[in-house]
């Protein structure tokens, strides 16, 4: 495995003559990383040529400067992980190579598919997502990109982006790793301590229950019962709970509203903030 450390060296690696004409996959992760993201290397690896991978915790993304202070950064681990799933490049950028005329964001106009769940309670979070997205895909120029379904939200602006900037990459949405209690694989679970990542599966089975009682219930009955059901935890606290038509991401009301719905959440575990989603029907 190759690590590169700016774009002028990636292009590089990239052209060289027993690359070029191959196909290209590529994983970008902010580090931490766990069997989600490598999983992600894997189907990148069973599709592609060549598959690489960035690590890149982009300040662009966080409203919170707390949470991007606190946010794990494990290089010389991740970087054995990446070598067991045979990876061939890892592309760790500077924030200059990324960001060389400072730390600010593009403006991209996604419309109503950024104004809810993630985008409402994380004001211009997508904005960064996009940003640095389109900066990554500039440097790698990748035939695929992988991204797991645990963010849906992003999946979807994602896909809206490379289809406003008509980028040429295909855009591969893979299922969400879960651990063996359900919890949703995130870098965010090592900061739970032992109470916090006891309580945390419970949003994962509140999510299972919802849709096992779809049509049963109300929709908003059920979306209640989800909540309290979340809540009922002293440690847990569920910013947002939606059910939205899985393709504009907006609310529906009743069940027969979409043609496929999903349930999303964003939950606190204390002050370590989780998201989930599942597919309802």
């Amino acid at each position: 495995m190759q690590a590169v450390y700016s774009h002028v060296n990636l292009r590089k690696a990239l052209s060289a003559p027993n690359i070029v004409g191959k196909s290209v996959g590529f994983v970008p992760t902010m580090g931490a990383l766990h069997h989600g993201h490598l999983s992600l290397v894997k189907q990148a690896k069973s599709a592609n040529d060549i598959v690489v991978c960035s690590i890149f915790v982009n300040p662009t993304q966080f409203n919170n400067a707390d949470d991007l202070a606190k946010y794990p950064r494990l290089l010389e681990q991740d970087l054995a992980l990446l070598r067991q799933v045979d990876c061939d490049f890892v592309y760790l950028p500077e924030v200059s190579d990324l960001y060389p005329n400072g730390t600010h964001a593009d403006t991209f106009d996604f419309g109503a598919l950024a104004s809810v769940m993630e985008g409402k309670y994380r004001p211009g979070h997508f904005q960064g997502v996009a940003t640095v997205v389109k900066r990554l895909f500039n440097a790698v120029q990748p035939t695929r990109a992988y991204f797991g379904e645990k963010d849906y939200q992003q999946l979807a602006i994602i896909r809206a982006l490379v289809n406003m900037e008509n980028l040429p990459v295909e855009v591969i949405g893979c299922e969400t790793q879960r651990e063996t209690d359900g919890l949703a694989m995130s870098s965010r679970n090592l900061r739970l301590n032992p109470a916090l990542r006891h309580a945390a599966p419970a949003i994962y089975e509140s999510l299972l229950n919802l849709k096992a009682n779809h049509h049963i219930k109300s929709l908003e009955k059920a979306r209640t019962k989800a909540i309290e059901e979340i809540n009922s935890h002293p440690n847990l606290a569920v910013e947002y709970l939606s059910i939205v038509n899985a393709e504009t991401l907006q609310d529906i009301t009743h069940w027969d509203e979409a043609k496929h719905a999903r349930a999303c959440t964003a939950v606190y575990a204390g002050d370590i903030r989780l998201i989930d989603n599942i597919a309802l029907y």
